[in-house]
């Protein structure tokens, strides 16, 4: 059109400018955000040495079948029961198996179980938290009370009951060694989501009128944007270092089921189906117990080194 001024470039790129400094602003934020958890969380000299030797562990379980390459099957009755030499370095046990490859297959299995087990109570005690939290009222308080009827029940007995109940089973449908796994994990699983919706219920009540939830309540956002954009990730402090412990307890709870013998069958030795075969032969080959009572001692000591060090790092209360 005649006479008319053509808009500046300047004035045309203002918004783009401003929306890339607004992203750059974010970024940096959240870069700042994950140094301070960091920094905070290395002077916690206990949570840096667990966090090591879980590491080491992991890569262990992980890379060491690999270079170690002694069968966990393979019976010597010539060398049964020898204490740790240059050709077994943590002994053998009662048929001559090498400890040390069956440690490293066995820590497999017990650090997965207590990792899948996690995620299980982590998913339905965070979900169930969530919409107590954030529906109140009836809801709210139906939750809870199934909460409490969860957190009353016995762990350890039910624990031993449901697995004495469906053991045999699920070995006939998804075979002896998935079949156990899915079953332990499930069972502690389900016995370990009650803290997390706790906590989860109690973050989402504070959170859930705060300012930025009522602007975006404000600006239409549906409850479940809401809930996943807005409250959930302000939540995760929490969420992380309870699951954390839930690992450490969920290994606990599989050695302690396969040390009573209702864990993982005999050819599937997981460290607490080592000390199991081990515990009557304590007199004269106490290496067989020895080394993977250690396994898991050094485990559920690191992880909780490494929750107590998340806590302190996640918490903004506690001065560092």
């Amino acid at each position: 059109m005649a006479g008319s001024i053509p808009a500046s470039r300047t004035a045309s790129s203002a918004p783009e400018a401003r929306a890339a400094g607004a992203a750059s602003a974010a970024s940096r934020t959240g870069d700042s955000l994950r140094a301070e958890t960091w920094r905070r969380f290395r002077r916690h000299q206990l949570a840096i040495v667990g966090a090591i030797a879980l590491a080491v562990m992991v890569l262990a379980v992980l890379a060491g079948p690999f270079v170690y390459r002694v069968p966990i099957d393979q019976i010597d009755f010539k060398a049964k029961l020898k204490s740790p030499s240059w050709a077994h370095p943590l002994g053998t046990d009662d048929l001559g198996q090498d400890v040390l490859a069956r440690m490293l297959y066995g820590g497999r299995i017990t650090l997965a179980v207590g990792v899948a087990a996690m995620l299980i109570a982590i998913s339905l005690g965070t979900a169930v938290g969530a919409v107590s939290g954030y529906m109140g009222g009836t809801v709210d308080h139906a939750l809870m009370r199934v909460t409490d009827l969860f957190l009353s029940l016995p762990g350890l007995p039910l624990l031993l009951l449901i697995i004495y109940l469906f053991r045999d089973s699920l070995k006939k449908v998804l075979g002896p060694e998935i079949g156990t796994f899915a079953l332990i994990v499930v069972v502690i699983g389900g016995l370990r989501w009650m803290p997390v919706a706790r906590l989860v219920r109690a973050q989402f009540l504070s959170l859930r009128e705060k300012e930025f939830v009522e602007a975006a309540r404000g600006l239409g956002a549906p409850p479940l944007r809401q809930i996943v954009r807005h409250i959930l990730p302000n939540s995760v402090g929490p969420v992380i270092v309870a699951g954390t412990l839930d690992v450490a307890a969920a290994i606990i709870a599989e050695s302690s089921l396969s040390f009573l013998g209702l864990g993982f069958p005999p050819d599937i030795p997981t460290w607490g189906r080592i000390l199991f075969d081990a515990k009557d032969n304590l007199d004269f080959a106490p290496h067989w117990a020895i080394f993977p009572g250690t396994a898991i001692f050094l485990a559920v000591l690191s992880i909780n080194y490494i929750g107590d060090g998340l806590r302190d790092a996640l918490d903004p209360r506690k001065v560092l």
